[in-house]
């Protein structure tokens, strides 16, 4: 079974996340830090090749009323260029809170102000992945 991947795509930053080859459970794997498309794509080819990966979870940021924003249009191009170069199905995944969920998280850690920093958005796509992986585990595979 291909493993799938959970990305949590910001302006300066992605997180990434990997799920068990059972697609159980969300690893929080890394932070790519964005210096400009092409080099970003080369990371996000690495893991999946590296990881075998069949499916790409993106974090979808909804505003609170459920409508999309200027950031979840960036998202979705990402998303689009991701189909495009690899041929991997891409699921949105609304991600509401789940920096939030992350940042709380971090802290009942009692992890460093700069620790926190510096996973945030990987632990974030963990989140996602791993929201993903339990939904799908309850018949529920929606992209909400």
């Amino acid at each position: 079974m291909k493993r799938i991947l959970g990305l949590d795509v910001g302006d300066k930053t992605i997180g990434v996340a990997v799920s068990d080859p059972l697609g159980y459970t969300a690893q929080g794997l890394m932070v790519i830090r964005r210096s400009n498309p092409v080099a970003d794509m080369k990371k996000i080819e690495e893991i999946i090749c590296q990881y075998e990966i069949g499916l790409i979870v993106l974090g979808l940021p909804r505003n609170m009323n459920g409508t999309l924003g200027e950031q979840a249009e960036r998202v979705l191009g990402f998303g689009s260029e991701l189909k495009a170069r690899f041929g991997i199905k891409i699921v949105p995944w609304d991600e509401r809170l789940s920096t939030v969920a992350s940042e709380k998280a971090l802290l009942e850690a009692d992890l460093s102000r700069r620790r926190r920093k510096e996973i945030i958005d990987q632990t974030a796509a963990a989140l996602i992945l791993q929201n993903y992986l339990d939904s799908r585990a309850a018949g529920k595979d929606s992209g909400r």
